[in-house]
């Protein structure tokens, strides 16, 4: 069968190349065209237009590039109507792919399947009237959405979720011993402080130059940056002259290595959550107390971060908008460095997360959903 999926960014990239290999074991004959990444890529078919060209974050930048943002549309319209694909499978990125869905399903009247569900729990739930209309599934992978799906009249199945798998997968197969890590990257023989700062270039501009002077308050810890695929080394390098190394594609091995870490919010909080090291959620936003009133007063959750969401209490320490600051990271930084029962604490409270998101399968799952669904 023909699958064309539509990926906006590089965790949708990471999940849906575990999804179209769940499929390609499902259904050995399937076909793949997408929208998406590397990663994609790796696993086969066709590469239509990379995410680097559509990731814009934000209502000015997305202002900036609308004319971009639209010809991509239409060129996504047009290539899945010249394809005719047997399903069409979304993940995430809601600005875009919702727009896809409402063509693909009154205009091709090709079924559609989202992976991944925008965060409409979150805010926007207005967007719930969509997902009747122009989706026909919607495979959710955090354990509390299909509770509130439920609460407004529409039906999901929880599927587990990828980065269980992701993070599973790396330590049966991949896993990279503490030696042979430092050696092979040539590191000092320090404990790691990871710093990850987006994977968006604005996010990477907002947030890394305070990670890097927070880091440098703590010399017996040696820094380093996850660089996020799809931006260049040398954008880093204005911000770290050097001094800071940078580590591509090895984002697990450094979270495997690392002692604690700076995370902005997203994917990377439950994936470090994974690796059971300690964390600080720092994220900031333009006009951080105008943010932090919009949220307390217009968002629907307490939490902006995954594993605080998924364990519904503060297990992660979020400072972002009036709380973002050099002087509030590094404090709390600190603790998590000095303060032994609050640093267990951490780690006891990620186990009891991991019991909650549930056993590996993710992927397969909804693969083996998907395909038979198509096939009927």
């Amino acid at each position: 069968m023909k699958y064309y999926l539509i990926a906006g960014e590089a965790s949708g990239d990471l999940h849906a190349s575990n999804l179209m290999r769940a499929i390609k074991n499902t259904d050995p004959q399937a076909d793949f065209r997408f929208l998406g990444g590397d990663l994609m890529k790796q696993v086969g078919g066709t590469l239509v237009k990379h995410y680097r060209e559509m990731a814009f974050m934000g209502f000015i930048p997305v202002l900036m590039n609308l004319r971009t943002i639209l010809r991509n549309m239409e060129v996504c319209r047009e290539d899945i109507r010249q394809y005719q694909p047997d399903v069409v499978i979304l993940i995430d990125y809601p600005g875009f792919n919702l727009k896809i869905a409402k063509y693909v399903k009154t205009v091709l009247h090709i079924p559609v399947h989202y992976y991944i569900s925008p965060k409409i729990w979150a805010w926007k739930q207005y967007r719930i009237k969509d997902f009747r209309k122009y989706v026909d599934h919607l495979y959710s992978i955090l354990p509390f959405e299909p509770a509130f799906f439920q609460r407004l009249d529409y039906q999901v199945d929880y599927v587990g979720n990828p980065s269980v798998d992701s993070v599973s997968n790396y330590q049966q197969q991949e896993s990279v011993g503490k030696s042979t890590f430092f050696r092979m990257n040539r590191l000092a023989d320090k404990p790691i402080l990871a710093l990850l700062a987006g994977s968006r270039k604005q996010e990477i501009r907002d947030n890394l130059p305070v990670m890097l002077r927070v880091a440098a308050q703590f010399p017996e810890y040696q820094p380093i940056i996850a660089g996020a695929p799809g931006i260049d080394p040398a954008y880093y390098q204005q911000y770290t002259d050097g001094s800071v190394q940078i580590l591509f594609q090895q984002t697990y091995p450094l979270l495997q290595h690392s002692d604690a870490a700076l995370v902005t919010s997203g994917t990377a909080t439950l994936e470090t959550a994974l690796f059971r090291v300690p964390q600080v959620v720092c994220y900031y936003v333009p006009a951080g107390r105008l943010a932090s009133f919009i949220f307390r007063h217009f968002f629907h959750t307490p939490y902006i971060s995954l594993v605080n969401l998924i364990s519904g209490k503060e297990v992660v320490q979020e400072l972002f908008g009036a709380r973002f600051s050099e002087e509030n990271i590094t404090t709390e930084l600190k603790r998590i460095i000095h303060d032994k029962t609050y640093r267990e604490t951490m780690l006891q409270n990620y186990d009891e997360m991991i019991r909650i998101l549930g056993k590996p399968g993710a992927s397969i799952r909804t693969a083996e959903l998907i395909v038979r669904r198509i096939k009927h």
